[in-house]
């Protein structure tokens, strides 16, 4: 498999970044269509939650392994 040169790299990211923006915000519709009819937050909520849990602790992680990199 070859490396992606920089404008495939940044197709791809941007393509991710859609995609993360476009479930991020059917979840959160999803979530709240489920809350007006049940008052209980379910499964879109549960999975809202976690998948930025995921994002966010993966960010930190990578984040504080790139510092330990330069040092």
């Amino acid at each position: 498999m070859r490396k992606m040169d920089e404008m495939e790299h940044h197709i791809a990211l941007r393509s991710m970044r859609i995609a993360y923006s476009f479930t991020v915000v059917f979840l959160f519709v999803w979530m709240t269509i489920e809350y007006i009819n049940t008052s209980e937050f379910r499964l879109p909520f549960i999975l809202l939650i976690s998948q930025n849990m995921v994002l966010l602790s993966s960010q930190l992680i990578m984040q504080n392994r790139m510092g330990r990199n330069e040092e």
